[in-house]
């Protein structure tokens, strides 16, 4: 089993913090984002890793190395020209092959065992993919999702404004009392995934969005399982959540 981490961006929200350290080498509880996810994932049985650095590349290929450290096996391709969430997953086409594939962002924190979760909830014979979710979070935030009856992704509104939330609710889309599904942002692919990823307009925000790869998959019938996290998730977005990981006792392993 392989996975692909995103680790490129600058993280611009962490502000003067990623002036020398890229985002996912900020610390929680003495480690580096990043270090939480490699450690989840080869405790979760994923040894194979590739990493997409970009922003200070070099801070985290010094890291992590080969990865024998954390008994796993890590690879690196770079995004030298930052395109997207999208773009940045296809440049690790070559590492995956034919392969299936835990897809993360490396800003997200979990409970440790969420990796093993989705590999025993994937079926290969049933699932095109599967997406993680969570509630309780600003859903203007992130991906908006919704499901089927069978918990089978059926539309995704990638940071929804508040009129965009009024239409869904007089579309029937959301229904007052129902749940509002938060994407997660791990993901379970096959393969297949890089044939949409290489196909995607621009986005309105000018990059080729991983939200956009989903929501041509569903269009095209591919069947997407969702997954309901629980315990820890933190999408590390800013220096609140930084610091509100740090003064807990709850960390990710």
């Amino acid at each position: 089993m392989k996975a692909v981490i995103l680790a490129a961006g600058k993280g611009a929200r962490m502000r003067h913090l990623v002036k020398e350290t890229p985002k996912p080498m900020l610390l929680v509880h003495g480690k580096p984002i990043l270090e939480h996810i490699v450690e989840g994932l080869a405790n979760g049985g994923i040894h194979d890793i590739c990493i997409v650095t970009g922003y200070l590349a070099e801070t985290i290929e010094t890291y992590f190395g080969t990865g024998e450290k954390w008994k796993a096996r890590i690879t690196y391709v770079r995004q030298e020209v930052p395109e997207g969430t999208a773009r940045a997953a296809l440049l690790a086409r070559d590492f995956v092959g034919d392969d299936s594939f835990v897809l993360s962002y490396a800003d997200i924190l979990v409970r440790p065992d969420t990796y093993a979760r989705m590999l025993y909830a994937f079926d290969e014979t049933a699932h095109d993919g599967l997406v993680t979710v969570t509630v309780g979070e600003d859903i203007r935030k992130g991906g908006l999702y919704f499901f089927d009856n069978d918990f089978f992704l059926t539309k995704v509104v990638e940071k929804p404004t508040d009129e965009e939330l009024v239409t869904l609710e007089a579309e029937g889309h959301i229904k007052i009392g129902a749940t509002l599904w938060y994407n997660a942002g791990i993901y379970f692919f096959k393969s297949k995934m890089f044939e949409y990823a290489e196909v995607i307009p621009r986005s309105s925000r000018g990059e080729y969005e991983l939200t956009d790869v989903i929501a041509l998959m569903i269009k095209d019938g591919n069947k997407l399982k969702g997954l309901k996290l629980e315990g820890l998730w933190a999408d590390v977005r800013d220096p609140e959540v930084l610091a509100a990981l740090d003064t807990t006792r709850n960390d990710a392993r």
